[in-house]
């Protein structure tokens, strides 16, 4: 098995270990657009992967439809455990896979993904440092087309103590649970919106705005500072996928009491009684 340096791996490391044995590589992109009525929308990163190019041998991971429950309130709900090793297992992924992932953006997809195998038990798992990004500005090879994943059975077995519900943080807004909240929405929606005594982490600012890779660990502490050191850090953002890279974030500085709430600002802001901070009005 190759034997991974921590929940980050470099476009070097990736390089000299590209085509090990028990080595998969997952891409992850899903691409972003802005809807006629102004709000996001998601379209899977398949047909950027296929024309494109992707790091060679790379399997093309759906986020949106196979890594995410279809039956869910919210886009981006988590799978259950059962969905999740299926989905997992027809990337070629079983229990002895060492699983590289990377996206096209700021990393968040990745985070994501990584999350999901870090909470269904499975710690063989990193996220590339820059992702595609890093990799095209350094001139590596690429592939274009689509590559067969093998088949395979991953076992999934969940860690529920790596999701937070909204109950949990209703909680913590109440002052009954000793936890820290951090919002990874870009700054603006912050401002304009976030849960009480959040802190802002814009997962966009965790990374470098040109290589997309992780900013070290001064920086990163200096940004999540108000959240270090709190018994438990809960972060969240629209859907629970910035909030992935504030996890990671978060893990990459020590801290391994974190939590993502997955129905995030979606869910929260869902219920007009849920306490919330709005920008002030403008006249």
């Amino acid at each position: 098995m190759t034997r991974l340096p921590g929940p980050l791996v470099s476009t070097q490391w990736l390089a000299d270990h590209l085509g090990a044995e028990r080595l998969v590589v997952l891409d992850a992109s899903v691409v972003g657009y802005t809807r006629p009525d102004g709000r996001s929308g998601y379209l899977s990163g398949h047909e950027q992967y296929l024309l494109d190019g992707h790091i060679p041998g790379a399997v093309f991971a759906d986020l949106i439809d196979e890594l995410s429950d279809p039956d869910g309130q919210h886009p981006f709900t988590r799978p259950d455990a059962e969905r999740f090793g299926r989905a997992a297992g027809a990337l070629g992924v079983d229990d002895t896979t060492t699983v590289v992932v990377y996206d096209t953006v700021h990393g968040q997809w990745a985070a994501r993904v990584w999350w999901l195998f870090q909470a269904f038990g499975y710690d063989d798992v990193a996220v590339l440092d820059g992702g595609l990004t890093s990799w095209r500005a350094e001139g590596r090879d690429l592939e274009l087309g689509h590559v067969p994943p093998a088949t395979a059975r991953f076992t999934a077995v969940e860690r529920p103590g790596l999701w937070a519900g909204k109950h949990d943080v209703e909680a913590v807004v109440r002052g009954e649970h000793a936890a820290a909240l951090v919002c990874a929405t870009p700054p603006k929606d912050y401002e304009n919106r976030h849960i009480p005594g959040s802190s802002s982490a814009p997962a966009v600012r965790l990374v470098d705005p040109e290589r997309r890779t992780f900013l070290d660990a001064g920086r990163l502490g200096g940004i999540l500072a108000p959240a270090l050191g709190a018994p438990r850090i809960i972060t969240y953002c629209g859907g629970g996928i910035q909030a992935a890279s504030a996890a990671l974030a978060l893990t990459l500085l020590g801290e391994t009491s974190v939590a993502i709430y997955d129905g995030s600002l979606n869910e929260w802001t869902a219920d007009p009684d849920a306490a919330l901070v709005r920008a002030p009005a403008t006249v």
